[in-house]
Formats: structure tokens, C-alpha cells, sequence
């Protein structure tokens, strides 16, 4: 089989990728493997990636964008040109869910609004280590500094605004302004829902976001030290052009889709690739999604993070979603049965 340049790199790409990660098994499936793949709607999420595909830089990835209004369905266009791929099936997957927050604040700081969201700071430069949480928080090392964007009321919803790494502040003075990822401070991510369970606090089934927010809200000083227990801090930017009617940006800094949207680790899944997903759970679904997103908890070749919208009931939906099941990426053919054993 013979590929062009743009195919052979990417092709390449993933196999160190690959390698990298200890080697995950690679199987190619047919579409008939797909649990309710016959009744999805194929074309909402031919409509979502349109939104990206253009994003992507191989060259292969590139012509099927092109290709994709010339189909007669968009369910003719998936099968016709890609090739579902099992990527470390051995592994149990995991599904949670996020959401954009709502927070209520003001442009400045009034009243109960105490509690700023903050840009990044010049000196920080992604991908190196800056101050941890606590160090910033302690020292006051953000404060003074003009960097507040917004001010909100609490800081628990501040620091679930950093988890999700975006969200809207509905303004006291009228209006609304989103914010979006600006950076970090290069510490990895530690749960604290699972360091709640280390402490004895809850049973792991019992932990949802929810039940976090009110533990802190009820213990204000085991709380602090609750999150500081994870030294990631994240910065933010104010979002002016994407309108309310859309979804928050994603990694790929387009606006993402409720229900149509995953986050993924980008060492196992192409950012802009469909991927179909089996979760199972007290709510299964069985849907073609986009990996538009990325986030610090998403690791692993069986993880993703399904987008659940914007608000408070989107909040406590994706709360409570901790699922197995299994993902499929959608690759090229070539690129299929290239990375497949004996391709």
C-alpha cells in the first residue's frame, strides 16, 4: 500500500504515539461492530465536524473536509471514507461529563463579589512551572495586579470554572461576558474527589461535583486545604466573539456542541476526528461525537469527557457521569489499516 507524504507523516505520528504510550492495541473494525450506529443522526455530527476538520493539518484529514458536502448522506460520507479504529481496547474506558458553569459576578469587585477570575500573568509561559495553588493563593501573588476579569461570589465556583476551563458571568450591572483557557501553571491536575476519598470523607460512588461544592461550602477551612490539594491553577481570557446563542471554545479555539463534543487525550485521538462512543451507565448513548476538546484529568486511549451544554442542569447532569463503555475514532482509511497490525 502506498500513501502520500501527509499520510505517511501522520501515519508515523501515531505510531510514536503510540509507542510512547506503552503501546496500546490497535484493532479495525466494521461499522456493523458499531452498537446503534444505523440510528444516529449522522448528519448533526457531519455538521460539527465541518466546524473543525478544516483545523486539522494533515493533508488526508484535509481532502475528506472537502469531500464532505459532496456525499448524498452524511452517514455515506463516514463509511464511504474512514474506518472505525479500536485504540486500547483492553483497557476499560471511562466517561465523565462537563459543562460550561454560570457564575454570577461583576466587572468589579462589589458586595458579594470577592472572588476574582484571573488572566494570566506575563512572566507565566505554557509548559513551564510556575507558582502552585497554594503558593498563589497564600502569598496574594495574583492580587493588585490588574488581572482581574471578572469578580464572583464564590470560590468554590471559581474553582470549578478552572476544572471546566471556561464559562459565562452573568454581570450584576446587566449583560453577560464568557470567559475561555488562557493558560496554566504547569502543575498537573490532582483530583479531589478522590483525595476526598483517600480521606475517608465519601465512598467513591458517592463523589459527584455537586457533593464536593456543598462539602466545601459546609467546612470553609478543611475546604481551602481541600483545594489546594490540586496545585493547578488555571488563567482565562475574556471570549468577545463567540456569541451566547454558541458553545464555548474548545481546544481547537472553535465553539464546541453540546452532546456532539468530547474531550481526549491528543496522544491517542486527532484532535477534529469523529469518534463514536458506547457508554453505558444509568443513561447509554450510542453516538457519533468530535474530539474538539482536551482536558488535564483526560488520559488515556479509553477516556473521553462529553460537553453537556451550559448551566446549572447541565452541571448536575455531567455530575454524575462516571460510565464505562468503549470509544472508536473514525480515521482515514489509509491511515486505518496502516496503523492496524501487518497494515
Amino acid at each position: 500500500m502506498r500513501f502520500g507524504l501527509g499520510a505517511a507523516a501522520y501515519i508515523l505520528g501515531a505510531l510514536l504515539s503510540a509507542e510512547a504510550a506503552a503501546g496500546p492495541t490497535v484493532e479495525v473494525l466494521k461499522f456493523e461492530d458499531l452498537r446503534g450506529w444505523e440510528e444516529d443522526d449522522h448528519e448533526a455530527a457531519l455538521s460539527v465536524f465541518q466546524d473543525t476538520c478544516i483545523d486539522i493539518e494533515n493533508p488526508e484529514w484535509k481532502s475528506l473536509c472537502a469531500l464532505a458536502t459532496s456525499q448524498p448522506t452524511a452517514k455515506a460520507f463516514f463509511e464511504l471514507f474512514f474506518r472505525p479504529v479500536l485504540i486500547g481496547g483492553e483497557e476499560p474506558a471511562l466517561f465523565t461529563g462537563y459543562f460550561e458553569p454560570e457564575l454570577k459576578g461583576s466587572r468589579s469587585r462589589q458586595g458579594p463579589y470577592r472572588y476574582p477570575i484571573y488572566a494570566k500573568p506575563p512572566e507565566v509561559r505554557n509548559g513551564s512551572l510556575w507558582y502552585s495553588r497554594e503558593q498563589i493563593e497564600d502569598q496574594n501573588l495574583l492580587s493588585g495586579r490588574g488581572l482581574e476579569i471578572a469578580w464572583v461570589d464564590d470560590p468554590v465556583d471559581v474553582f470549578f470554572l478552572q476544572i471546566q476551563g471556561s464559562g459565562r458571568v452573568k454581570l450584576s450591572e446587566g449583560g453577560a461576558l464568557r470567559v475561555g483557557y488562557a493558560g496554566k501553571n504547569g502543575h498537573e491536575y490532582r483530583s479531589i474527589g478522590q483525595e476526598l476519598v483517600r480521606r475517608g470523607v465519601y465512598q467513591p460512588h458517592q463523589v459527584s461535583a455537586q457533593v464536593i461544592q456543598r462539602w466545601v461550602k459546609r467546612n470553609p477551612e478543611a475546604g481551602r486545604d481541600l483545594l489546594q490539594h490540586n496545585p493547578s491553577f488555571v488563567f482565562f481570557r475574556e471570549v468577545s466573539e463567540v456569541p451566547a446563542s454558541r458553545g464555548p471554545l474548545g481546544a481547537m479555539n472553535r465553539s464546541i456542541t453540546k452532546m456532539r463534543s468530547i474531550a481526549v487525550d491528543p496522544a491517542y485521538t486527532t484532535l477534529g476526528a469523529p469518534v463514536w462512543i458506547e457508554k453505558g451507565g444509568a443513561e447509554p448513548l450510542n453516538r457519533l461525537m468530535i474530539a474538539q476538546d482536551t482536558g488535564s484529568a483526560i488520559k488515556g486511549a479509553q477516556r473521553a469527557d462529553v460537553f453537556y451544554g451550559t448551566g446549572d442542569q447541565a452541571g448536575r447532569i455531567a455530575g454524575r457521569i462516571k460510565d464505562p463503555g468503549r470509544m472508536v475514532v473514525l480515521m482515514p482509511i489509509q491511515v486505518a489499516f496502516a496503523l492496524a497490525p501487518g497494515g
